[in-house]
């Protein structure tokens, strides 16, 4: 699907003059040549960034600096630092190092936005529905396939920026304020431990799945002074796990040894809102834009930042040649683990578009129809009559 071009500089000209200084990039003294002589080689590069971006596109974000001092170099930078591999984009190529590139930048990013999540933004707030009630039909999965599930979703926290930008001040701040939220979330029937990284032993962080930050992190600058900061709480019953100050400021995470993925949702829902609830008494709200939703560093995530996944034990559907065909209609996508050559992980492709229990329905509903095609397959008959309208 290509971007709907619209004239966004038109419309957010008024935001964008009262809220940056006339001539930020002044202020910072960069040395720099012209914007055409500064533009990267894009030959190379599959992401969506590269896709989307322009020379004209790269001129009008050029000069522009946000309060926080993020110029658009900054937020291009992953997409340059891991080109990706064609011939299909799977990474949206760039980040926002704080909120207010959403607006300063946002001819860039909701065209980028747009192409990703497949949804065309438009004037009006997304709506979110967190009633996990509301989903349809029966959610159990033959155990004989899907052998473990995980409901995951990521905030950002207003008035901080974002982890490849902020300060060693603005994250130990952002560590007192997760502290004290969830000792509260504690206090309200869900005990807890509060683990600093930079306290826990080789063994601790083995037992949590902790591996140390990797050179793409290291590059970008999400790991700076790693592990300064960072935190993970578990829940004493093992239901909900939440990082902090990782990729994002906060991750929550339920994960289950087998494939009840309403009780992960369930679990992600409730305790997500009491933390929004907590974070507004320490005025302090997560981060929210009108046409986009929540958002956080990676435009990967807007709208929901809610990520659903199902891992299927399949042998005869990933060598399927219709197997693509299927997936971009289900709108999910399918990769394999590297815990055994038949496992493989579903997930909803886009977070973007439709609300919270949409898009869980959206990956119940796939990976049912991706089971029968395999018990189909199995049996040695065809799944041609299986296959799905586009979603």
């Amino acid at each position: 699907m290509t971007p709907i071009a619209f004239p966004m500089e038109t419309r957010y000209r008024p935001i964008l003059e009262s809220l940056v200084p006339p001539d930020p990039m002044s202020r910072l003294h960069l040395r720099r040549f012209s914007a055409d002589e500064e533009f990267p080689d894009l030959s190379r590069n599959s992401t969506w960034m590269a896709r989307i971006l322009t020379p004209a596109m790269y001129r009008r974000q050029f000069h522009r600096c946000t309060q926080s001092g993020v110029i658009f170099d900054d937020v291009i930078r992953p997409g340059l630092e891991e080109p990706g591999e064609r011939p299909t984009p799977e990474s949206v190529g760039c980040v926002a190092g704080d909120a207010q590139c959403y607006v300063l930048f946002c001819d860039f990013f909701d065209r980028v936005i747009e192409a990703h999540h497949q949804h065309e933004i438009s004037g009006q707030a997304p709506e979110g529905d967190f009633n996990y009630d509301n989903l349809k039909g029966t959610c159990d999965f033959d155990s004989s396939y899907a052998v473990r599930c995980e409901a995951s979703v990521v905030r950002g926290v207003e008035d901080f920026c974002f982890p490849t930008h902020c300060s060693r001040g603005e994250r130990r701040q952002l560590l007192t304020l997760a502290r004290r939220a969830l000792l509260r979330l504690e206090e309200e029937e869900l005990p807890g431990r509060f683990l600093p990284l930079e306290e826990l032993d080789q063994e601790q962080q083995r037992e949590l799945n902790l591996e140390p930050p990797s050179a793409y992190q290291l590059r970008i600058g999400t790991a700076r002074d790693w592990p300064d900061a960072r935190a993970v709480w578990v829940s004493k019953d093992g239901s909900l796990v939440v990082w902090v100050n990782m990729d994002d400021h906060l991750r929550l995470v339920s994960t289950r040894d087998d494939g009840n993925i309403v009780e992960a949702f369930k679990c992600v829902c409730i305790n997500l809102q009491k933390l929004e609830g907590f974070y507004r008494e320490l005025r302090h709200p997560f981060t929210w834009k009108q046409q986009l939703g929540w958002v956080s560093s990676s435009p990967a995530d807007v709208g929901t930042g809610l990520r659903i996944r199902v891992h299927l034990r399949l042998q005869h559907l990933p060598g399927h040649k219709r197997l693509q065909d299927v997936l971009r209609r289900l709108r999910v996508c399918m990769h394999a683990t590297t815990e055994s050559p038949a496992l493989y992980c579903v997930s909803n492709a886009a977070t973007f578009g439709r609300s919270e229990v949409g898009l869980t329905q959206l990956v119940v509903d796939g990976v049912k129809l991706l089971v029968a095609m395999e018990k189909r397959l199995e049996d040695g008959r065809d799944i041609d009559e299986l296959v799905p309208t586009q979603k």
